[in-house]
Parts: structure tokens; C-alpha cells; sequence
């Protein structure tokens, strides 16, 4: 089964221009569509529509900083035909416009030395909810990290938009997200090493990732599992991080200096 799924994960990434519809990427496989999206999904948690609008999301960030293309022509780049349509996507995915990406570039190093400079960590999440169920677990590697880890809890599991509840840590070891309204969340982490290059934050292809791997589910009464995410390698499999990281990055510092 993994060798028909990379093969459509090739075949996704080489036709990004073309209508990619369920029928058509089943065939590739070579599967029935239910059974095709069952175990698409087994292998990379998303179904084929959240990973092929992912992946044009991605090569749509790529051509943003790599090229001069107008933003008109990067959206028809990736079969989009809309401008609009095109804008308002990439606003509510990236959090903020395809020009604000673009020109996001100049800021991201600044951002970086800032919270390497940074002394005052703190495990407070970026975005505060108003019930009294706290998220906690650890995080860790196989090799010794120095960096910054992004972590948050999202309502689908694809890194895209603002986390509902995110935060920034400098070190390995655990988290705590307080206050977490009850609702099922995906627990996601990528780390940016400090000597990092600005394009590869931009674009996160080489970042660290984890994943846990079962939903975190809060509600009134049960108990919340303490969750333990590893940091990994990238795979070929791993959906595209969609949210820009200088954004968290910015709302994270935003937040430490208004507490001095």
C-alpha cells in the first residue's frame, strides 16, 4: 500500500497545475475512492483534497519568494482561477495576504535574532481560551536541538491558520497549554534550528516535524492524556506547513513584550 500512495504522492506533486479529483487519483492507486481516501489518509492524516490544497498552497508560497510573478500569475500557476478566491484562501491559510508573504522575507531574520536574543520564555499560549482545562506533555528529539519549537493545537490536522492555542519554546522538554476550551484539537510541532537560512522558515520543507499521532480531545469530565511528540525528519508525506512562521514567530514576541 505505501509504494501506491508515494507513487500518487509523486503523481499530486508533478500534475499541481491540473484538477486533481478524488476519481482521478484513486485510479492512479488503482484503489475504489473509498478506499483509496481510507488509506491516504492512514498515511498522511489528511484526506487527498486537504493534501493536494496543501501542496498548491506550498508551490503558491514558493513561487511568491522565489519568483517575480505577478500574484495573479501565481495563482493561475496552481490552477487557480480566481484572484479573489486565490487572496482570501492564502489570507485565512498563511495569515496574512500573498503581498504580506512576499515582503515578509525582510522581517524573518530580524524575528529570529530577536527570540534567540529573547530571555523572558515563557509557556503561556499565544491564544488564550476561557475554560479551565490545561494540555500539557513533552517534547523531544533524538538528537540535541537549539532553536525555537512551534507548537499549537489546530481544529483540523493541517498546520494552517493561527492555532487555536500556540505557542514558541526554546528548549526540548514540556509544554503546557492552559485554559483549553473543550472541542478535539491535532497537536502539531515544527522546529527552526537558530542558523537556519530565511527561505527555508518560509518555506518549511526541511523543518523538524511531530505529530500526534491520535486527536486531543477535551471535554467536561475525562481525563486529558499527557501527550509526547518526537521530533523527526521530514517525510514526503508530511503535509506543508501552511501558516508562516515569521507570523507566529511576530504574535509570540508581540505578546512577551507587552507583559515587560
Amino acid at each position: 500500500m505505501d509504494a501506491e500512495i508515494d507513487e500518487v504522492l509523486h503523481f499530486i506533486q508533478e500534475h499541481l497545475d491540473e484538477r486533481l479529483s478524488l476519481e482521478k487519483l484513486a485510479r492512479e492507486a488503482a484503489y475504489s475512492p473509498y478506499h483509496f481516501t481510507r488509506i491516504f489518509k492512514q498515511k498522511t492524516g489528511l484526506t487527498p483534497h486537504q493534501y493536494v490544497s496543501s501542496l498548491k498552497l506550498q508551490k503558491a508560497k514558493d513561487l511568491l519568494i522565489h519568483t517575480d510573478l505577478t500574484i495573479r500569475d501565481v495563482s493561475l500557476e496552481i490552477g487557480q482561477q480566481s484572484l479573489g478566491t486565490f487572496t482570501s484562501r492564502f489570507t485565512e491559510q498563511v495569515g496574512m495576504s500573498p503581498s504580506q508573504f512576499r515582503k515578509s522575507r525582510s522581517l524573518t531574520s530580524e524575528y529570529l535574532y530577536s527570540l534567540k536574543d529573547f530571555r523572558n520564555w515563557s509557556e503561556e499560549s499565544i491564544l488564550i481560551g476561557n475554560n479551565v482545562r490545561n494540555v500539557e506533555g513533552t517534547i523531544e528529539a533524538n538528537l540535541p536541538f537549539q532553536g525555537v519549537i512551534f507548537i499549537g493545537l489546530f481544529p483540523k490536522p493541517i498546520p494552517a491558520g493561527l492555532p487555536v492555542y500556540g505557542t514558541l519554546l526554546s528548549t526540548l522538554g514540556p509544554f503546557t497549554f492552559t485554559n483549553v476550551k473543550p472541542g478535539i484539537y491535532y497537536l502539531l510541532a515544527t522546529a527552526v534550528p537558530w542558523g537556519m537560512k530565511v527561505n527555508d522558515i518560509l518555506l518549511p520543507h526541511k523543518t523538524l516535524k511531530a505529530r500526534a499521532f491520535y486527536a486531543v480531545v477535551v471535554d467536561q469530565n475525562s481525563a486529558i492524556p499527557r501527550q509526547h511528540l518526537k521530533l523527526r525528519e521530514p517525510r514526503s508525506d508530511d503535509p506543508p506547513v501552511r501558516i508562516s512562521l515569521p507570523l507566529l514567530m511576530k504574535h509570540f514576541l508581540a505578546k512577551q513584550h507587552s507583559k515587560i
